[in-house]
């Protein structure tokens, strides 16, 4: 039975992660067919990225009330039920509506599943869960590409979507006495603590550093995500399409390290994980600032996403063990708001550097966030005695 959840919750993972490259891919489909500027993306993003702050910062009480099982259960119908109204829309203000329970059914879920795994699993299955998230996340781009190829329109790419959403919502509902059996000391402190406010959350030893770690962790990968195509036409001289070609490889490194780390985990702690991404990281960073020539910029791309990969697991993994059980979820819920306040804020702030200075910055942005990430992932460490 305890194989039987955890397959279910790999499933999950599978399917946090199909939605949330759904509106990349299909908004040059969608913006003609609204008759709204192509920068309207930034809206209906802003609006899913304001509901999964919300939602993140409410998991501890959800969980509480609920349990994770049921947490997980109604958050992917949320999802799958905001998926087809988007599949149905007629307009962009509908879109708008429908952004608001997508948002909100992704923080919760998030949380609360990083939270269950991180109390009740080894380390190595956080590093493959976060890997089948990067599986997901290549696969609606190409169940969205299968519908506008086939001539079915964005739409059915939706639809798709939401109907695998739909099919693992009836698993998760028949899942439920699964979760209840899996009872621990961590589950009995967990109910016995009463809910902390944002104020006692921040006010815990530590709790800050980690929530800046994260923060930083996050600006890091979306920025390099974002970014990393522009700079290697821009300021490499590569074309767009090799560029682009090139840029993927940083995903490929993230998906392919986790799956790597996931082995590493059972001879490495978590605090050793994370300090092994953020060297490989560095490396990386400084093949694009070492004037190596062009062709040397998609060989630091995959090893920033190699050290990227084992960070935001293990990180999520450890804090139980650095905050206690009792305070984990709470944790891990504020953790996810800051990454996606991180993700919101930080990309579009190089942006404006790439537009007003030079986008050859680039490496030097991903410098200055990884020595934050790392001062504050040693504070973090300090603070909790977890000195490795």
């Amino acid at each position: 039975m305890i194989h039987l959840l955890l397959a279910i919750i790999y499933l999950s993972f599978i399917s946090l992660g199909l939605p949330d490259s759904l509106l990349g891919s299909a908004w040059p489909s969608m913006y003609g067919a609204f008759g709204v500027p192509v920068s309207y993306a930034g809206i209906l993003s802003t609006i899913i990225a304001v509901g999964t702050v919300v939602s993140s910062l409410q998991s501890d009480r959800l969980t509480r009330t609920l349990g994770t099982g049921k947490v997980t259960a109604i958050s992917v119908a949320m999802t799958a039920i905001a998926l087809f109204g988007f599949s149905v829309s007629p307009s962009f203000w509908m879109l708008c509506l429908w952004a608001v329970p997508y948002g909100l059914g992704a923080g919760s879920v998030d949380a609360s599943l990083n939270n269950y795994v991180a109390l009740h699993y080894a380390s190595r299955h956080m590093s493959w869960l976060h890997c089948m998230w990067g599986v997901g996340a290549s696969i609606g781009p190409y169940i969205m590409g299968y519908a506008l190829t086939h001539a079915k329109g964005w739409q059915m790419g939706y639809r798709y979507i939401a109907f695998l959403q739909i099919a693992l919502t009836v698993v998760l509902f028949f899942s439920l006495p699964l979760w209840k059996k899996r009872s621990s000391t961590e589950d009995a402190a967990q109910k016995e603590a009463k809910p902390l406010t944002l104020r006692q959350i921040a006010a815990i030893p530590g709790a800050k550093s980690v929530m800046i770690t994260f923060f930083a962790y996050c600006a890091l990968e979306q920025t390099a995500g974002l970014w990393a195509s522009s700079y290697l036409v821009l300021h490499r001289g590569l074309s767009a399409e090799t560029a682009a070609e090139f840029a993927a490889l940083f995903y490929i490194g993230i998906t392919v390290g986790r799956a790597l780390s996931g082995f590493l985990t059972i001879k490495l702690s978590d605090v050793s994980m994370i300090r092994l991404g953020l060297s490989i990281i560095l490396v990386g960073i400084v093949v694009l600032l070492l004037p190596f020539g062009g062709m040397a910029a998609p060989v630091g791309l995959v090893l920033i996403g190699l050290g990227c990969a084992p960070v935001y697991p293990c990180i999520i993994h450890s804090t139980p063990e650095h905050f206690g059980a009792d305070k984990s979820q709470a944790i891990i819920g504020v953790q996810m708001a800051c990454a996606y306040v991180g993700t919101c804020l930080m990309p579009p702030l190089f942006g404006l550097i790439a537009n007003h200075i030079h986008v050859a910055l680039f490496p030097v942005y991903l410098l200055l966030l990884l020595i934050l990430m790392a001062a504050m992932h040693e504070a973090l460490v300090r603070v909790c005695g977890k000195k490795q």
